[in-house]
């Protein structure tokens, strides 16, 4: 069995890995924001290429296009990489 060394930690908490990826951000006032992940800084600011709201209602949604997007890290409650699948679980 072998241990998590603190660069093991460092890379998983750290956006880097999701550079170029895209992905599902939650915010705190409820909204869901995809895009692919261009830039972050150390407070969790990030910059979205390509971003979309999408907007749920019962079993229906759509999502409004946005562009280019900066969010402020503070507002961020999740941010995870989207998968082909998780478009049908939201």
């Amino acid at each position: 069995m072998s241990w998590a060394g603190p660069e093991d930690i460092y890379l998983s908490t750290s956006l880097a890995s999701y550079l170029d990826k895209k992905l599902l951000v939650l915010l705190r006032d409820g909204r869901k924001l995809m895009g692919t992940l261009r830039s972050f800084d150390q407070f969790a600011n990030a910059v979205l290429e390509g971003a979309c709201e999408r907007v749920i209602v019962g079993d229906l949604y759509c999502d409004i296009p946005l562009g280019l997007y900066v969010i402020r890290g503070e507002n961020v409650v999740l941010i995870g990489e989207l998968v082909c699948m998780l478009h049908f679980l939201l």
